[in-house]
């Protein structure tokens, strides 16, 4: 028979990746010993991968709270639409920065043996793809609209 989780220990997974997400923003805090870095695209490919992520996560909870907290799930729902908002500026990011060098090019390769998905550059666009019938699904155009907060192009 196994304890009882702790509440510290309650959501340990969650706690890893802000953990990770924190160490990530502090070794591109520019410093002495480093020059800032522009994100490149395979930073921003697993950028979306993360928001993505949140972003199911988000709408899980949002599904099971709304029931018995309508309010609280309310919030949550217009959280899980700033997110795809956020999630949908990092993708088009990512088709605006160019192709780098030669390794670049080779880790995007075509290897259908090895990725079975295809290319890591349709990843991301499928990724977002399935992201985004997800949030058609469940919002209107009108909530999907960006707000005074988001940039112009």
């Amino acid at each position: 028979m196994t304890s009882p989780t702790r509440p510290d220990d309650a959501y340990p997974y969650l706690r890893a990746a802000s953990a990770g997400v924190r160490h990530h923003t502090r070794d591109l805090t520019p410093s002495a010993a480093n020059t800032p870095r522009p994100a490149d695209r395979l930073h921003l490919d697993v950028l979306h991968a993360h928001l993505t992520a949140l972003h199911q996560l988000l709408d899980r909870l949002a599904h099971n709270t709304r029931p018995p907290h309508p309010a609280a799930g309310r919030h949550l729902a217009t959280a899980h639409t700033r997110l795809w908002q956020a999630t949908s500026e990092v993708h088009s990011a990512f088709h605006l920065l160019p192709n780098n060098t030669a390794a670049e090019a080779e880790s995007s390769a075509c290897h259908p043996e090895r990725l079975p998905e295809g290319p890591p550059v349709l990843t991301i666009c499928q990724r977002h793809l399935a992201a985004g019938h997800l949030m058609r699904r469940k919002t209107t155009p009108t909530d999907l609209r960006p707000h005074a907060t988001a940039c112009v192009r």
